[in-house]
Parts: structure tokens; C-alpha cells; sequence
């Protein structure tokens, strides 16, 4: 391989090697997950659950910090909106709206915007989606504690086994890889894509038809 160097005078060859190592990390990660027949599982159970809060005309909620925002709000406008093929919007809300976590942050303290909103607009018979690499961020266990109190479901997305959240969730489905959040979002990515289509083919098998 050439060894050119880039405009900041770094190998090239190693930039590349760094980027495959990053890859093969990606990959390893998410053959572990393939292994995990107990975590695959409860995937499944996972998309049981918010399949049911669709079924009884709930709102799934879907809540995280950061990169896991970014997250929450894929997964619901997959739903309002398309994941692949077109069929009726569902009915998906992440908690993101900047008005109503600057108020609640500013007046009670950040660790309270998600619980806020659903201690608003959760009723029995929703769900909430909540995400934590850690497992442990206060405003996602207070908001897994808000939806306790409401009777709303908790399915949790964590990185780390045994974590705070755990036991506040009806199912946890949680996707341990590496010291770093980047290789859980990774593994969160698809389980949420999952999700989607495990609902998907619930609602609409007609979508999946050449799948069959």
C-alpha cells in the first residue's frame, strides 16, 4: 500500500488502518449480538410490546440524551413517516422539542424534561422508549420512573448489563460492546430498525410479502 500523506502530513496507510480497525470493532460488535440468542429474544418481545400500545391506540413516547435523542427521533419519525414502503403513519412521538426541554431544564433542573413530558401526555396504555448507553442517566430513569407511575410501558435500550434502568423497564434490551458509547449506538441503530419492521409486518404484511 502507498504510504502518501494527507494535507496534515499523516500516512495515509495508517489513516486506512485506522479505519478498518474501526470497522472490524463495528463488526465484531454486531456478530456478538448475532450469537445472543436471549438478547434477540428480547428484541422480539421488545416490538411485542409496542406492537400492543399501537393495538390499543396508544403513542409510543421515545426518549434519550445526545447521539440517543438522535436515536429516539429516528425511530419515531420511521413511524410517522416510512421506513421502507409506504402504509398509514403511527402514532410515534420522540421528546425533543426544544421549547419544552429549555423550560423544564431551566425551572426544575435537565434531569426532568423527559419525566415532565410524559408526566403530561403519557397515559396507560402508551409506552415509552427509552435510551441510555450507561443505563444510568438521570433524566432517562426519571422518565422510566414517570411511566412506571402511569401504567405506560418501558422498553429500555442500554450498553451495559445490570444497569439502573434495568429494573425500571419491562423489558431492557441491552447490547454491551466496548468501553465507548459509539459501538452501543452502532448495535441501538438496528435494534431500533428491528423494531420498525417487526411492526411494520405486524400492521402491514402486505409490505413484506416478497419476503415471504
Amino acid at each position: 500500500m502507498s504510504s502518501h500523506q494527507d494535507s496534515s502530513g499523516k500516512s495515509i496507510e495508517v489513516t486506512v488502518a485506522n479505519i478498518r480497525s474501526n470497522l472490524v470493532a463495528a463488526r465484531e460488535a454486531l456478530d456478538a449480538l448475532l450469537r445472543n440468542d436471549a438478547v434477540l429474544l428480547t428484541i422480539e418481545k421488545a416490538s411485542q410490546c409496542l406492537i400492543q400500545t399501537l393495538e390499543a391506540k396508544g403513542t409510543i413516547f421515545a426518549c434519550g440524551n445526545g447521539g440517543s435523542m438522535c436515536d429516539a427521533m429516528h425511530f419515531a419519525e420511521e413511524l410517522t413517516g416510512r421506513y421502507q414502503k409506504n402504509r398509514p403513519g403511527m402514532s410515534a412521538v420522540a421528546i425533543s422539542d426544544p421549547g419544552h426541554i429549555s423550560c423544564v431544564a431551566n425551572d426544575f433542573g435537565y434531569e426532568h424534561v423527559f419525566s415532565r413530558y410524559i408526566e403530561s401526555h403519557g397515559r396507560k396504555g402508551d409506552s415509552l422508549l427509552a435510551i441510555s448507553t450507561s443505563g444510568k442517566s438521570p433524566s432517562i430513569l426519571n422518565a422510566a420512573k414517570a411511566a412506571r407511575s402511569l401504567d405506560v410501558k418501558v422498553v429500555a435500550l442500554t450498553g451495559r448489563a445490570s444497569s439502573e434502568l434495568e429494573p425500571l423497564a419491562d423489558i431492557c434490551v441491552c447490547c454491551p460492546a466496548a468501553q465507548f458509547a459509539d459501538r452501543v449506538q452502532e448495535l441501538h441503530i438496528k435494534v431500533i430498525h428491528n423494531l420498525i419492521e417487526l411492526i411494520e409486518r405486524h400492521f402491514y404484511p402486505e409490505n413484506y410479502e416478497k419476503d415471504a
